[in-house]
């Protein structure tokens, strides 16, 4: 039996690559955001470690914020985008 031309029509599914990237576009602010210290001596701790290099509480506290930023900034692009994926898709199915 042959596929109706409105099926012939739908995009191919996902690869595994996309799904992937997709998946880990949210995961890494996200955990990022949950892994953020809460104090600035924390983070000053955290890029000493890291780095080597020592780093002041002021300086400490600009980058957590900033870190944090960032990462709500991040967020709400990908959600921006994700809705207005999901509005195409329903409006390319509402025209059909």
């Amino acid at each position: 039996m042959k596929a109706s031309s409105c099926c012939s029509r739908d995009k191919a599914p996902a690869s595994k690559w996309r799904r992937g990237r997709e998946i880990a576009s949210w995961l890494l602010p996200t955990a990022t955001l949950a892994l953020i210290p809460k104090c600035p001596a924390c983070v000053a701790g955290y890029v000493a470690l890291a780095t080597g290099i020592g780093i002041s509480l002021p300086t400490a506290s600009f980058v957590r914020g900033s870190l944090i930023a960032l990462c709500l900034v991040s967020l709400a692009f990908l959600a921006v985008r994700r809705v207005r994926r999901l509005n195409a898709a329903r409006a390319a199915v509402i025209r059909r």
